[in-house]
């Protein structure tokens, strides 16, 4: 559990915040790129609301946890929950998690941001100019919005460049995509199109895949899929997973604990191997390997074909 240790608007909708120990005393280090989950109230069904937020520091010995929400109005509600905090108020806080941490052995590091994604690109320009890492940004936000565009000046100097439109950005990352050195690395965050249309033109320009990393803000809304049954190889147990229902909240309302945080399919502590059964899996968490090996991540899987799933629980 932390607290609220300083609140400041960077914009009109969006909030820092410093959550530190209520001790005083420094928190677990963290990779760059890193989130936390942070207890955000209850939802409508009376259920716990967890959502994960990235770290904007470099991680190095923190004595603080800095994270950036963007306040969505017509959100599940978690943004307003964080909007509302006092002073002082306490914060039930996971330990920091990697999943969009730098390459160390890359050459040089391209960093894309887009709005609100600028949170964890923020964390990966702070440790690069801290180990004298080749690095460049490229922010792109609406006009008069801008998160952390200070702190980026500040920290990267000539190596920022920021665009106020789609436009400006592709004119300049589009050519710099074609004549960064072998070994350079490529990162974004912010809106899944933005993401998309950053890996398409870095694949079109010959960039391998190994070398293009990205991570969404969370799973939007999706679709209510199909029905369908899972069984639990270990007890013989068969869940009903209807339409609309995630099978997360499915086993749960069985009675059967499962491990779970963010319940968003970024943080991947609901990760369970499938046993039998093809799954559409719609997670921001696993990689094409994992999922291939047969692993999924219980809030965001739909079947694929057959009525019925099979889990190693």
């Amino acid at each position: 559990m932390l607290v609220v240790g300083s609140l400041a608007d960077l914009t009109d909708d969006v909030r820092h915040l410093r959550l530190v120990d209520p001790a005083g005393a420094a928190l677990p280090s963290y990779a760059p790129g890193s989130h936390v989950v942070l207890a955000c109230g209850f939802g409508a069904d009376g259920r716990p609301r967890r959502n994960s937020y990235s770290l904007t520091g470099s991680g190095v010995e923190p004595g603080a946890y800095s994270i950036s929400v963007r306040r969505d109005d017509a959100g599940r509600g978690g943004s307003l929950y964080i909007h509302a905090l006092s002073l002082g108020e306490s914060v039930e806080v996971s330990r920091p998690r990697s999943a969009f941490a730098p390459v160390s052995t890359a050459r040089h590091h391209v960093l894309v941001a887009g709005g609100i994604g600028v949170t964890p690109i923020l964390s990966h320009a702070r440790a690069a100019a801290r180990w004298g890492r080749s690095f460049e940004v490229h922010y792109v936000f609406r006009d008069g919005d801008g998160p952390h565009l200070d702190d980026l000046g500040r920290l990267c100097g000539n190596r920022l460049r920021a665009y106020r439109g789609a436009d400006e950005l592709w004119s300049a990352l589009g050519p710099a995509l074609l004549d960064r050195p072998l070994g350079t690395h490529l990162y974004t965050c912010g809106p899944a199109p933005l993401i998309d249309e950053v890996s398409r033109r870095a694949r079109a320009a010959g960039w391998p895949p190994q070398r293009i990393h990205h991570e969404h803000f969370g799973i939007v809304d999706l679709d209510p899929g199909t029905a369908f049954t899972v069984r639990l190889r270990r007890t013989g147990v068969d869940v009903d997973v209807p339409s609309g229902t995630s099978m997360l909240d499915a086993l749960e309302r069985r009675g059967v604990a499962v491990p779970s945080l963010c319940r968003q399919g970024v943080c991947g502590e609901c990760r369970v191997p499938v046993a039998a059964g093809a799954v559409a899996h719609r997670d921001l968490y696993l990689t094409d390997d994992e999922k291939a090996a047969g692993d999924c991540v219980m809030p965001c899987v739909s079947r694929a074909g057959g009525p019925r799933l099979e889990l190693e629980l």
